[in-house]
């Protein structure tokens, strides 16, 4: 198997669509290909994420995306992996370890100072892929959220 990433342009929206799409589904959300592909190509026509698209032998298997932020405290970028997605024929084959060395030489030559994601609890598979990465929890703070809708 032949594996490789790139950044993705929009050009690459109708491989990502789908992907984005099934990664959304994982999450439990309805099938709604068309809110993905309306999403995705505003992401990328705004700048507003990068996105990281992985194929194997060619066909489009994976993606991550990351939004930008920063810190007050350390006065410097921080880039969030929102979105780590590979498909899954093609899991258990390096993809997703290549996608988040991806992301963090991204994030590194941008000037970055960390990246940061977050996962649910149950999420077994994905800690084990973070933590074997180099990745380890950010202990020491909890996280809050204020829901804006009612979804």
């Amino acid at each position: 198997m032949t594996t490789r990433i790139r950044r993705a342009t929009l050009e690459d929206l109708d491989a990502l669509a789908p992907l984005f799409d099934a990664y959304r589904r994982f999450y439990e959300q309805a099938p709604q290909p068309e809110l993905a592909r309306a999403f995705l190509q505003a992401r990328l026509q705004r700048g507003e994420s990068a996105i990281f698209l992985g194929t194997v032998d060619g066909e489009a298997a994976g993606f991550t995306q990351l939004y930008p932020t920063f810190s007050s405290v350390r006065a410097a970028r921080v880039w969030v992996l929102n979105d780590l997605f590979v498909a899954p024929q093609a899991r258990r084959h390096g993809l997703a370890r290549a996608l988040l060395e991806a992301a963090a030489d991204f994030a590194r030559a941008d000037g970055a100072v960390r990246l940061e994601l977050e996962t649910t609890p149950d999420n077994h598979t994905a800690q084990a892929l973070y933590r074997g990465a180099g990745w380890t929890p950010y202990e020491g703070t909890l996280r809050f959220r204020l829901a804006l809708d009612e979804t």
